[in-house]
């Protein structure tokens, strides 16, 4: 459980995450920097990102501003250097923004960041928490440059290493529950683990054995810092499950993971096929493709990347006894019986397929569950939208009263087209061109994709089954433009909400509907193609969960972090990694415990 934040009024855990040139050595590092920061917010972290410029850029700009004087001023040098800072944190906004994370930039100026003495090796003297808070209202993620600060005098930057420094500040500043410097390696080592094979690493250090150890790897008077203020410090590297921890705590060595390269069975190449297919594919250090399941050999052969090849006949797909199956063909009945058949023969399942677990969960999931597999499906409820990991925590912590959602991506951009006076075909065949809607949309309009959701989340949330047609729904062709216009003249938006809550009774309410909202509601805050949610705890405490719920980037995002959560779980389980304990379960028996509890029957197996 995060400690209470003392410092800015957030109902989620606060974590400061370091991404220096180590890291950010070229413009495709942004993405999997995205990655590992909406690994977070699936965790139900809000994230601070201090971010540093690419690799060798400050060192550039350094070398300019010496071909213009033979001794530039530092306070001009230092106006010269901040370009790569800033340019860097629109950058990693920007990808972001394209996995549909809400983000802001924060530029020194507009937060009050402040720092004292040399021009191109200040201190950090203060913030504006009250401006950081504002900004992590309305947004899951902050960005900032790391390295300059606004100095009486203008422009500072804060010595080699300083994003360091900057990401201590923040924590102790902001409340943060941790500041993780993500950096190239694993940890801190007593040696070089690139050097030497034998070299000890730690799962945790004191203050002072890391600042003799990790010269070099953490800037020093970053330690100091957190010393003195009790800020702890995670090292660790993208998408790794461990880490070393610098704190007021033992020394303790621990072991080298083991990091296995996977079998990954990827099923269907649409369009968050290919970007899941990108994402494996960028990560060739943990995941071996096999071939990928399609209907048309000859049409995805024409674009196949580098060294993929593709089948259209699914024992081919599975024949290299995957580790991991990836279902992303669509449909109902065949891909369950997939799903069946990669369980049986013991591999863990990611699938964005509502329709198939909706119809099938009984089926399914207790078959994972007693086999000790994954079967993941973030992305069929709510695309990048993690609505799934926090019904999981809630279900463990505290227990669901009520789930209400903005939860059909295509619906929403269809009432905002309305509201604008597009005619409903127009709006329609915008959204196919977008790839939002299908060829067939009548799943998105007639609310069943809505329904299936919910009936998902029905049974996260509640542990029960109220099947997707027994949940009554609205049509949006029902909506015309004067209606969606009129709302707006009302200071209002239209909006299909499913909503789910548990009765007194034990029974469970659960519609889709078109409502109008006010325009400062929660709910109204999705647009387009966004998602959001409003999650009551049993305690009468409100969630906000916010995100895309269609698009390849988005959806493809959380698939593939489906996929690094069943690696990190494989990693630390062969491994012995204790030091970052799992906070989604895989099927873990504190979640089924929970629903248990709660609702004995919820998870029994279904009568033969």
């Amino acid at each position: 459980m995060a400690k209470p934040n003392n410092k800015i009024p957030c109902r989620a855990p606060i974590c400061v995450l370091k991404f220096g040139s180590s890291v950010l050595t070229k413009i495709e590092d942004y993405d999997a920097a995205a990655h590992e920061i909406y690994r977070h917010v699936r965790n139900g972290e809000k994230v601070v990102a201090v971010v540093s410029a690419l690799a060798g850029e400050t060192d550039a700009l350094f070398g300019l501003a010496d071909q213009v004087g033979v001794t530039p001023p530092a306070d001009l040098s230092a106006r010269l250097v901040r370009v790569g800072e800033l340019k860097s944190s629109a950058l990693m906004a920007l990808a972001l923004a394209n996995v549909g994370i809400r983000t802001s930039v924060l530029d020194p100026h507009e937060i009050g960041l402040t720092a004292e003495g040399d021009a191109l090796d200040a201190n950090l003297t203060g913030i504006d928490a009250d401006a950081v808070a504002a900004r992590l209202t309305t947004n899951e993620v902050l960005v900032a440059p790391g390295f300059i600060a606004e100095g009486q005098n203008g422009v500072v930057t804060l010595g080699r290493g300083g994003t360091d420094l900057t990401a201590v500040f923040f924590a102790h500043e902001i409340g943060a529950d941790r500041v993780r410097l993500i950096k190239d390696v694993d940890g801190v080592y007593a040696r070089d683990p690139n050097k030497y094979a034998d070299a000890a690493r730690f799962d945790a250090l004191d203050y002072d054995e890391a600042v003799k150890v990790s010269a070099g790897l953490i800037q020093e008077k970053a330690i100091l810092e957190a010393k003195a203020k009790g800020v702890v410090i995670e090292v660790a590297s993208p998408g790794k499950c461990y880490a070393t921890r610098v704190a007021d705590t033992a020394i303790e060595e621990g072991p080298r993971a083991k990091d296995p390269q996977l079998k990954v069975a990827l099923l269907g190449r649409g369009a968050v096929g290919e970007g899941t297919l990108q994402h494996l594919l960028d990560r060739p250090d943990l995941f071996k493709l096999g071939p990928v399941l399609v209907r048309n050999v000859e049409a995805h052969q024409a674009t196949a990347p580098e060294g993929i090849v593709f089948t259209k006949d699914l024992d081919t797909a599975l024949a290299n006894q995957p580790d991991i199956i990836v279902e992303l063909v669509g449909g109902a009945d065949w891909p369950a019986d997939i799903i069946e058949r990669g369980l049986h023969e013991n591999a863990h399942i990611v699938t964005a397929n509502k329709a198939a677990l909706a119809k099938h969960y009984d089926r399914l999931i207790p078959k994972a569950y007693d086999k000790g597999l994954a079967l993941h499906f973030s992305a069929a409820v709510g695309g990048g939208t993690p609505i799934i990991e926090a019904l999981d925590r809630l279900a463990v912590e505290s227990g669901v009263r009520q789930v209400e959602g903005v939860m059909n991506g295509t619906g929403n951009y269809l009432l905002a087209r309305l509201s604008e006076g597009w005619s409903f075909d127009a709006a329609l065949k915008k959204a196919q061109e977008l790839g939002f809607a299908e060829a067939d949309p009548s799943t998105d309009v007639d609310g069943h994709d809505a329904a299936d959701k919910l009936s998902l989340i029905i049974r996260r949330a509640f542990g029960r089954d109220v099947a997707p047609n027994r949940i009554p729904k609205q049509s949006l062709a029902d909506i015309t433009p004067e209606l969606a216009q009129a709302a707006l003249a009302r200071g209002e938006v239209l909006k299909q909400v499913g909503t789910a809550a548990l009765n007194p009774d034990g029974s469970i309410t659960a519609k889709v509907e078109i409502l109008s909202l006010p325009q400062d509601h929660p709910l109204a805050a999705a647009k387009n193609e966004q998602n959001a949610f409003l999650v009551t705890e049993r305690t009468g405490q409100v969630h906000t969960v916010f995100g895309k719920g269609a698009g390849r980037w988005p959806t493809a995002a959380s698939v593939f972090a489906d996929i690094m959560d069943i690696y990190r779980t494989i990693v630390r389980q062969q491994s012995g990694i204790h030091t970052e304990a799992p906070k989604r379960p895989m099927l873990s028996d504190a979640f089924h415990e929970a629903h248990q509890n709660a609702h004995p029957q919820a998870l029994a197996r279904p009568a033969e």
